[in-house]
This record gives C-alpha cells, sequence and structure tokens, in this order.
C-alpha cells in the first residue's frame, strides 16, 4: 500500500502545479473531505472521510490494501493537517504540500512568521487562544467552521482583549477570497466555513513563567501557593512535550502552570474529590490548558493504567510516592510537599532511602498589626525532590 497527501487550496485544481497534479491522477482511489474531492475532475473512486474519522482509519485503509492511495489535505497537509496524522499511524507516506492558509494569511496581513503565533481550534477547545493572549501578541488562529470566529471574539472579550482587531480571512487562494475586519467585542460578521482568524491583540494577559497569582485559579483553599508552585516547578524542570502527574491536584495549580510552559506539554491532574476535580477543568480552560487530562480518583489505585511521567507532583496522598517513584522512567524527576508531620515522616524516609534535596520553606507575608506592620507566616512546607 503506497499512501500519497497532497495538499490542494481553494483555487482548487487549476491551482496545483504539475507534479501534484500528476500524483493525484496516479492513485488507485481518492480519500478526502467532500469539498476537497469536488475540487478534482478526474475519474477516480472517491470516498469521503467517515465520521468519526480517527477510529476508522484503520479499516479503511486496509479495506484498500495494496493500491495506491491518494488523500486530499488543504493547504500543507503537515500544519495541523491529515498527512501528520497518517505519518505517525502508517509510517511512510508520501507528501506533496501546497502552500498553507497559515502562509497565505501572513502575506495577506504583511505578518512575519517570527511574530506569529500560530494556534489550531480545528476540533479543538477554543479556550486554547487563552495561553498565548498578550499585548501586541500576533496570532492565527485555523479555524474549524462558521462559529469559530464569533467564539474567538467572545474568548477575548472575555478575558479583556475586547479590543483586539480581528481579521477573518475566507477561502484564502480561491476567487472567492473575501476580508472581514473588525473589534472583537462588537463582532458579529457570518464567515464563510473556510476561513482563518487573525487576532493583533490589544489587552494585559498572564505569564507564561511559573508563579501566576493565586487568585488566577478558581480554589477551595487547596492550592499550592504562588510563591511554593514556583519551587516546585523549577525542581520539576518542565520541558517540551513531557507529561507530568499532578497528585492530589486540590485546583491543578501545578499542572496548570507546567502545561502552559509550553504548547506541547501534557499534564494528568489526579484528585480525589469530585468538586475540585470539576474545578481542575474549569482552571485549565480559564488558563488556555484546556487538553490537560483530569482523572477522579485516589493513589495508588488510579495510577495503574496511566501513561509514564516524565515528572510528578505530590501536593497531597503522599503514601503513593513509592508507586510514583516506580512509574518514573530513568531522568524523571519527582517532588512532594508535605505540611504535617506524619508526611514529614514519609518525605524523610524517601529522602533517606533515594537522596536527593530536602528543604523547608517558610514564607511569611507583610500584613496588619494593629496600626503596624507586621510578618505573618504561612504553615511551612517540607520539599523532597529528585531526578531519578
Amino acid at each position: 500500500m503506497t499512501i500519497v497527501v497532497t495538499g490542494i487550496g481553494a483555487d482548487g485544481w487549476a491551482g496545483l502545479p504539475d507534479h501534484a497534479r500528476a500524483a493525484i491522477a496516479a492513485c488507485d482511489v481518492l480519500f478526502g473531505g467532500p469539498r476537497q474531492l469536488a475540487l478534482v475532475p478526474l475519474d477516480l473512486p472517491k470516498v469521503p472521510w467517515p465520521s468519526p474519522l480517527l477510529p476508522a482509519l484503520d479499516e479503511l485503509f486496509a479495506d484498500h490494501a495494496g493500491t495506491r492511495i491518494g488523500v486530499l489535505a488543504s493547504g500543507d497537509p503537515m500544519l495541523s493537517g491529515i498527512g501528520t496524522t497518517l505519518v505517525r499511524r502508517f509510517g511512510n507516506v508520501e507528501i506533496v504540500p501546497a502552500v498553507s492558509s497559515v502562509t497565505l494569511a501572513r502575506a495577506r496581513l504583511g505578518w512575519s512568521a517570527e511574530e506569529t503565533e500560530v494556534v489550531s481550534v480545528v476540533g479543538r477547545n477554543v479556550h486554547r487562544l487563552t495561553r498565548v493572549l498578550t499585548d501586541g501578541a500576533r496570532i492565527l488562529a485555523l479555524s474549524s467552521d462558521t462559529s469559530s470566529p464569533a467564539k474567538i471574539a467572545e474568548l477575548l472579550t472575555a478575558h479583556g482583549f475586547g479590543e483586539s482587531r480581528m481579521t477573518v480571512l475566507e477561502q484564502l487562494g480561491g476567487p472567492a477570497e473575501r476580508r472581514i475586519d473588525g473589534l472583537a467585542r462588537t463582532w458579529s460578521a457570518e464567515v464563510d466555513p473556510l476561513n482563518i482568524v487573525a487576532v493583533d491583540c490589544v489587552g494585559r494577559g498572564l505569564p507564561t513563567l511559573p508563579g501566576l497569582p493565586d487568585d488566577a485559579f478558581e480554589h477551595d483553599g487547596q492550592l499550592t501557593k504562588r510563591d511554593l508552585r514556583a519551587l516546585a516547578l523549577a525542581r520539576l524542570a518542565p520541558s517540551p512535550g513531557e507529561l507530568l502527574w499532578d497528585v492530589g491536584a486540590g485546583a491543578g495549580s501545578v499542572a496548570v502552570e507546567w502545561a502552559r510552559a509550553h504548547p506541547r506539554n501534557r499534564a494528568i491532574a489526579l484528585e480525589r474529590v469530585q468538586a475540585r476535580a470539576e474545578r481542575i477543568t474549569r482552571n485549565a480552560e480559564n488558563l488556555g490548558v484546556p487538553d490537560i487530562r483530569v482523572v477522579t480518583g485516589s493513589a495508588p489505585d488510579a495510577l495503574v493504567d496511566l501513561p509514564a511521567p516524565d515528572a510528578v507532583f505530590l501536593g497531597g496522598g503522599l503514601t503513593a510516592w513509592p508507586a510514583c517513584w516506580d512509574a518514573l522512567a530513568p531522568g524523571g524527576r519527582i517532588v512532594a510537599h508535605a505540611v504535617t508531620l506524619e508526611s514529614e515522616q514519609a518525605l524523610a524516609n524517601a529522602y533517606a532511602e533515594h537522596g536527593g534535596e530536602l528543604v523547608r520553606i517558610a514564607v511569611e507575608h507583610a500584613a496588619p498589626l494593629g496600626g503596624f506592620t507586621g510578618w505573618s507566616p504561612a504553615r511551612t512546607v517540607t520539599q523532597w525532590s529528585q531526578q531519578k
């Protein structure tokens, strides 16, 4: 079986170079979306993608084993496209790219690649945009459908970016190309399903560095506070694409900050209290990392079937530290916090067995004391950290 993925733009067959036309014409069957298939005038068997697509992929391609399968994609198949999915699934895939909608959009707007953030909301939560909102940022959002621009405008307004200028570019590169401009707070335009949304941000966003203000999170008091959170994340040392377990997550603040550090970072937040688990989901969405996985359950039992982590944070449930340690691969990091004598003893045992760092952290904040100002101490926290 040979798989050839060819990018096609809104200008259709006429806009394809000769080598791309030849790649399609040499195929025995052609897969794609109905709109893309309609752009190809060749007399080939054409199969529209089933819905949902991913669960049907293996069977669909197995039914055409031994043939040359053509796949149509919008623009660059490797830009949040079907090409990426097929390469991961089948390995040896030939890619014939066209100019991407992102490249065309930047050309129309005069935006350089270096200054442009690209975020896909195709089949994904629109709150992923929140992570990159900051004054002066230029964002291109790969849109799902006609509803995406309105959802983006609503999100921008809700997060204090209502004065941001939005530009919707429809049918880029095709004869029906159109541009619509407006402010997020007054956005009301109806748009074509094939669109990309550009945002020139005006507003004040949150930093991606660890240490978000405590009031950025919805919580019931079960929260790893700002200073301690920053110290924990410094030792957890997130790197792009790594997976964190946040065990006894409370409000999920450590998982959220880990995921905000890089768009490829992944996190699983484990919390035994259902109301807190629901709160973690809301925090993750509101702070731009809605893909955090939230598991309701108790450690260590709920850890058994989870993918192996690169790092673990234990803000509670310290009896699970041996299971968490065992789950780490060499090079993995673990950080645990304790505030009671019993949990502190557990960390002392971990330190005796595996070494690492054992640190006591005392944080005091200035507060009114009568007519003066004095120091108000928080509970002293014992932190154990180690790299396996």
